[in-house]
């Protein structure tokens, strides 16, 4: 008998947590953390705390309680204890943190499966930051094409296109039958032929069941639905029409916005100016030539942005070990602030008290490259407006999800046609119905059959 246990990704968008077992073949497909983990307990500086391991997070319901998979000095503190891992792997479908951060209480025992690239993201986001860490781990790479056994279950990476690259949905051969994984996946990026390969794959594999996403099957779509051409086409609009200063903000991990902003200041005859944490993520995914990425070293149409800090004069000293390779790219708040015409500059949500510094010109722009808030009561969103109301910044909302709509999920589903459908990382599932196939309305921590 082959089983699915949901740990996550139930009623929810993000933190998709799957047992797969197949006789007594166990592995996971993703351990990531929900985008509301923690908010009824937890705010701000109040979090769980790190010398606790695994406890605060048992304590409030947090993470599941689950035998032989997490790692023995996680477990310390708590109630549960320690066992050899009981779970043959981990696949990891891509690097957004709510299909990966958990696995930092994970066992190093345990090997994880990731792409080429993934690895490369949580490589550069442990080294830029005092807040992540994802713990050791066996870590083993993979490409479209690969096939991995692990005990009785055969697990097929195939490529897909999303908001972030080395994204990938599975194919899973069981001894039941295949077994479809989307994993996140879009039809309007600019691979959406890597979305349309994996759809291929998958109908000709004739499964007997589909883990599907639904990030955006709602009733009615309240937000913009650009295509990145789109994106690309219009921010173009913005910058040519021009002389000001532009700023934009994007996800960090979204490098085809990052392209898309990229040629639209070459375009236009400007400098793109990007933070250093952004130019050390480019300088390691350089390295998959497949990305296709500029080298934020080698590339004059790259300027990186550095704060003032300690001294406030910028010198190498005051700087992490890590930022110091691009201080010879150094762009400063009195250089923006004086060739305003000559740049596009990244600008993220937390560095906004930089524009005291810039001083940008009355009637600049700023391009929101990102979702637009989920609710009217999004206090972030409404303090970006106040400092875009302070600087009289002029706002563009601008964004590609990295998700398909309502429409497009059911012609992914009704081109695999799956003998059972199990919808995840959706706030809606029972909207699946409709499409009328044997949906699974799954529910937390129960086992189900395929």
């Amino acid at each position: 008998m082959v089983q699915l246990t949901f740990y996550g990704g139930v009623n929810e968008i993000g933190g998709n947590k799957i047992l797969l077992e197949d006789k007594d073949t166990r592995i996971f497909l993703d351990f990531g953390k929900s985008f509301t983990c923690g908010c009824d307990y937890f705010t701000g500086w109040l979090s769980p705390r790190r010398i606790n391991g695994l406890g605060d997070y048992f304590h409030c319901g947090l993470l599941p309680k689950i035998s032989g998979i997490y790692a023995e000095d996680q477990l310390k503190f708590t109630d549960l204890p320690y066992t050899e891992p009981s779970i043959d792997a981990i696949f990891l479908s891509h690097a957004h943190f709510d299909h990966i951060a958990h696995i930092e209480f994970v066992d190093p025992k345990i090997p994880v499966y990731l792409g080429e690239g993934t690895k490369l993201f949580v490589k550069s986001q442990e080294e830029t930051s005092t807040f992540s860490d994802y713990g050791e781990h066996p870590y083993k790479t993979f490409r479209t094409g690969d096939k991995i056994q692990i005990g009785n279950i055969v697990v097929e990476p195939i490529h897909v296109d999303h908001s972030i690259p080395a994204a990938y949905g599975f194919l899973i051969h069981t001894s039941e039958g295949t077994l479809v994984y989307t994993g996140d996946l879009r039809l309007h990026g600019p691979r959406k032929d890597m979305t349309e390969e994996f759809i291929d794959r998958a109908c000709d594999s004739d499964p007997i069941a589909m883990i599907c996403e639904g990030t955006r099957m709602v009733e009615v779509e309240r937000r913009k639905n650009y295509s990145e051409q789109q994106v690309k086409q219009h921010s173009d609009e913005v910058v040519s029409s021009t002389d000001k200063m532009v700023f934009f903000t994007h996800y960090s991990r979204d490098m085809d916005r990052f392209r898309s902003l990229y040629s639209v200041a070459k375009d236009n005859s400007r400098r793109i100016v990007v933070s250093t944490k952004t130019a050390y993520l480019l300088s390691k995914l350089v390295d998959d030539k497949r990305l296709d990425l500029p080298d934020p070293v080698k590339d004059d149409d790259i300027l990186v942005y550095f704060k003032r800090k300690k001294s406030g004069d910028f010198e190498e000293k005051d700087y992490y070990l890590w930022e110091r390779p691009f201080i010879d790219k150094i762009v400063t708040f009195e250089d923006i602030h004086k060739k305003q015409s000559e740049y596009v500059m990244d600008l993220g949500f937390y560095q906004f008290a930089e524009l005291v510094d810039i001083k940008p010109d009355s009637g600049s722009h700023f391009i929101h490259s990102m979702s637009e808030p989920f609710s009217d009561e999004d206090i972030e969103d409404e303090v970006m407006h106040n400092w875009l109301k302070l600087f009289n910044l002029q706002f563009h909302q601008l964004h590609a999800s990295g998700h398909m709509n309502r429409q497009q999920l059911g012609k992914l589903i009704r081109k695999v046609n799956p003998k059972k459908l199990f919808p995840i990382h959706t706030e809606n599932p029972q909207l699946f119905k409709s499409l009328g196939y044997d949906v699974q309305i799954v529910e937390c921590e129960h086992n189900y059959n395929i």
